[in-house]
């Protein structure tokens, strides 16, 4: 399928990229971190988020990453922040501690539970009880820009896709200002869940989250686990790759860049993704969607 990015432009159309990070758990991922930021921070994205490890696991990794972002960047940090083993207060002094640090911007969502995805959540004693009223605690204590989880394939604990959606709704009454949807590979499922959020009245943005395939087997089990489905052909084109690391890169280049152009043919213009730490598959994604560093700019 051909694209024609020149209608954007003539038609002035922006397109706007955010991107995800994960807290280091080492050096050398750290190195590897900074790396990626660098790289991508010239493309002056609408936001950043640091992601937040089941169970709280890394919260004070987010916290200092986050923090080393506002202070080191001209980026716009967004903090990933879950209802799990934590009380009301102790989460409270989270988003105290993020704004004095100036953090203007929350993922909020409720988390996996401690014992894993797949796992029974139970909220702790005297916590938030789900995300939507992690969203209105969220509210109460500062103007934050509050961020929530959509799923385009309906997540995985609601029994219907309108029990799914009646939960972003009421998200969005407590208080949520933005969404960006869990990863997927069909985009019909994407443009659908749209048609049916608009129709019950939900009129905050829907980001569509993208997740360039740095491997395989890995991605393939964690859609599993979060109900993301995995279409055959995706299977297809990474067969018979495990030992040939080169050939996965231009095919996840190719695979994802076709994914974000034909949403953009169905007039998408924001785009969220989830880097892996990992920078140079996105940076070419962003330079196929017009997306470049304004020094690019402004040499061409």
């Amino acid at each position: 399928m051909a694209h024609d990015l020149s209608r954007l432009s003539r038609a002035g159309t922006a397109v706007n990229v955010s991107f995800e990070f994960f807290p280091p758990k080492t050096s050398e991922m750290e190195a590897s971190l900074w790396e990626a930021i660098q790289r991508l921070e010239p493309l002056q994205p609408t936001f950043v988020s640091v992601t937040y490890g089941a169970g709280g696991s890394t919260r004070e990794r987010t916290h200092a990453t986050v923090a080393r972002i506002v202070r080191e960047t001209a980026l716009k940090p967004a903090a990933h922040l879950t209802c799990v083993a934590a009380t009301r207060a102790e989460i409270d002094d989270v988003v105290r501690s993020y704004y004095d640090a100036g953090v203007r911007h929350i993922v909020a969502l409720r988390g996996d539970p401690v014992s894993g995805i797949g796992g029974r959540f139970e909220a702790h004693p005297g916590g938030y009880e789900t995300s939507t009223a992690l969203v209105a605690g969220i509210r109460r204590l500062g103007d934050f820009e509050v961020t929530v989880s959509a799923y385009p394939e309906k997540h995985p604990e609601s029994s219907t896709f309108d029990q799914d959606i009646d939960v972003l709704k009421a998200k969005v009454d407590a208080g949520a200002t933005r969404a960006i949807t869990q990863f997927f590979f069909d985009n019909a499922f994407y443009l659908r869940f749209l048609e049916k959020v608009r129709a019950k009245g939900i009129n905050i943005p829907i980001l569509p989250g993208i997740v360039p395939v740095q491997n395989f087997r890995q991605t393939a089990s964690f859609a599993r686990k979060t109900g993301a489905s995995v279409p055959q052909w995706l299977a297809d084109r990474f067969e018979g790759l495990e030992d040939d690391p080169a050939t996965r890169r231009l095919i996840a280049a190719a695979v994802a860049a076709e994914q974000v152009l034909d949403l953009v043919d169905e007039g998408v213009t924001d785009f969220h993704f989830y880097t892996m730490n990992r920078a140079d598959l996105v940076f070419a994604i962003c330079h196929l969607l017009g997306v470049r560093a304004k020094a690019e700019e402004g040499a061409a």
